[in-house]
């Protein structure tokens, strides 16, 4: 792994989570802002209804997805590379192709991130502000987990090999984007977490990034999807009935 190829993509992997170090919000910040109200909300918020806050947001989801996302997919990655010692492969396309899929996933959850926000559901922050709105992703987090869909993609994620021989013949970018898809189809409800966790809480994104690597791993995967599932559930019946 210590082609230029691989030296780029950990490259870009570091350069994602740094900048999001940089970005994060300090917990003292956060307080503040609680102790001080909507004003002080508003004089920090860099979500603004208009062209300008959506880019902002849209960067942050994308650089979110390329510090979260990019390691959970290295053991694919690593397969197609290993098929390049006996064949041709276009390694850059290949990853090109997954991040194409996450992209458009960050223009939609920033689009879900500024209609919370104007219907105030979530703070300039990106933190839930409603019990229910929490509940209700950790619910939906939690059944997907049991879903024929969520089992389906997993199992094409745990085995990288059998996936690109199924589909080699439709080139790097197509197996990327393919790739992308089932990665999106394994994650997504996860990656919403981030509303109730706290978008851009490092801490959250660190935990949820080893809890997706871990879980798209044949031997690790299998004793955790459920068992996770089941967490998220009681986590949202457990907020539901204090919010009664």
């Amino acid at each position: 792994m210590g082609a230029p190829h691989w030296l780029a993509l950990f490259a870009a992997i570091l350069g994602a989570w740094v900048i999001l170090y940089a970005m994060a919000l300090p917990a003292d910040l956060r307080a503040s802002a609680r102790i001080f109200g909507a004003e002080f909300w508003e004089s920090l918020c860099t979500v603004t209804p208009d062209a300008a806050g959506f880019g902002r947001v849209t960067l942050m989801w994308a650089l979110m997805v390329a510090a979260m996302m990019a390691p959970t997919a290295l053991p694919a990655f690593a397969t197609y590379d290993d098929l390049g010692r006996s064949t041709q492969t276009r390694f850059g396309l290949l990853v090109a192709g997954y991040m194409v899929v996450w992209l458009g996933f960050s223009v939609l959850a920033a689009a879900l991130q500024m209609a919370l926000f104007g219907a105030g559901l979530i703070s300039a922050f990106g933190d839930s502000l409603s019990v229910w709105l929490s509940a209700g992703l950790l619910l939906v987090a939690g059944l997907y987990q049991f879903s024929p869909v969520k089992d389906a993609c997993l199992s094409k994620c745990r085995a990288p090999l059998t996936f690109f021989m199924a589909h080699w013949e439709e080139g790097a970018l197509r197996n990327g984007v393919r790739l992308g898809l089932v990665c999106l189809g394994c994650c997504w409800a996860l990656m919403l977490l981030a509303f109730v966790g706290g978008v851009m809480n490092i801490a959250f994104m660190g935990l949820a990034t080893l809890i997706m690597v871990f879980e798209k791993l044949p031997r690790f995967g299998r004793v955790l999807t459920r068992p996770l599932g089941a967490v998220l559930i009681i986590s949202a019946v457990i907020l539901a009935l204090g919010a009664v």
